[in-house]
This record gives structure tokens, C-alpha cells and sequence, in this order.
């Protein structure tokens, strides 16, 4: 076997590893986010409203882009309506729905996966 099979077995084994992680981190860091935009009260963190939206989707874009590959308009699409749907229920839980929250997050779900292709790129995922 040459080295640069080698270097393709260790890349697949890299790229398949960092998939397994990311869809098993998508669903705690999921629920964080769900948290933290339905709780009435959530924790005050020194940082402005909308920086904290887009790192949330942008995290979530990211995770699930490398955990899905190249389904990279599903992964946009189902979390802008996800924000969506949560700013729409938050009217329900004594916090206001915000049109710049959602940019945010649409924003922060663009960037991450473009950010989570890039990812599998350098591990060298064929996806």
C-alpha cells in the first residue's frame, strides 16, 4: 500500500469520526438553543441579543452541515423555520418575537454551514 493510500484511509477514517460526533452533538446543543429561546427567564449573558442568535444557529448550522454532508439547503432551510417558529412562540411565553432575531439567526444558519462545508473539506469528506 502506497503513503498516500494511507493518507486517504486516515482521511476517510477523520471525516467519518467528526460526522459521528457532530450528529451526536446536534441534538444536546438543539435543545439548548429550544431552551433558551422558549424560557421566560433565560440566563443573562454579557453579549448582545442578536450576537447571541447568530452563534446559536450558526453553531447549529455548522454541527448539522458536517453531520449531513452536503444537504446543506435542508440544513438552511429547516433552521430558519425553526428560528422562525420559535420567535413566533416565544409570544407565548411572555418574551417578544423579533424580525431582527430572525435575521440573526438566518444569517448565523448561512455562515455555519458554509463554515461546516469548509470543515468537511479540510477533513477530506467525499460527501
Amino acid at each position: 500500500m502506497s503513503s498516500g493510500g494511507l493518507k486517504d484511509v486516515s482521511k476517510d477514517w477523520a471525516a467519518l469520526w467528526a460526522r459521528r460526533l457532530a450528529f451526536w452533538a446536534f441534538w444536546p446543543a438543539l435543545i439548548v438553543v429550544i431552551w433558551g429561546e422558549l424560557t421566560p427567564h433565560p440566563p443573562r449573558i454579557d453579549a448582545p441579543d442578536k450576537l447571541l442568535h447568530f452563534l446559536a444557529y450558526f453553531g447549529l448550522s455548522g454541527i448539522a452541515t458536517t453531520a449531513l454532508g452536503r444537504q446543506v439547503v435542508a440544513v438552511i432551510v429547516g433552521l430558519i423555520a425553526l428560528g422562525g417558529a420559535l420567535e413566533i412562540a416565544q409570544m407565548f411565553t411572555g418574551r417578544d418575537a423579533e424580525w431582527l432575531d430572525e435575521a440573526a439567526n438566518g444569517a448565523g444558519a448561512v455562515l455555519g454551514a458554509l463554515t461546516g462545508l469548509l470543515f468537511l473539506r479540510l477533513v477530506g469528506s467525499r460527501d
